[in-house]
């Protein structure tokens, strides 16, 4: 297996290990945050993710987040991390290690640089 591949694998593994650990614990403190709070964290969550972006080591990477588990934006009506309503969806991205996205594997197919 090449280094890259391996690099993609882990990544990969990472990026689900984190969110079914996180997932669970974010959906409870959730339900007893505020709307106003719960906006507050997402703008927060999003100020972060946009910080990491900039420093040109992460990907956006759509079709790749499960239900609930993307880092930003998922479409009409919904405002930022966490507000994606079906696994894989395409408008829904994750941030994950540049260069990786496209070896990402769903049971739809891989991760896209764009929105689909």
């Amino acid at each position: 297996m090449s280094n890259h591949m391996l690099s993609a694998a882990v990544a990969t593994a990472f990026v689900a290990a984190l969110g079914a650990v996180s997932a669970p614990v974010l959906a409870q403190d959730m339900q007893s945050m505020s709307k106003a709070d719960m906006e507050k964290m997402m703008m927060e969550t999003r100020a972060k993710n946009m910080e990491k972006m900039k420093t040109g080591k992460f990907d956006k990477c759509y079709g790749v987040a499960l239900k609930g588990q993307n880092d930003c934006f998922a479409g009409a009506g919904t405002t930022c991390a966490g507000t994606s309503s079906v696994n894989y969806q395409g408008n829904a991205w994750k941030m994950v290690a540049k260069g990786t996205c496209e070896t990402i594997s769903t049971p739809t197919g891989h991760g896209s640089l764009k929105a689909f």
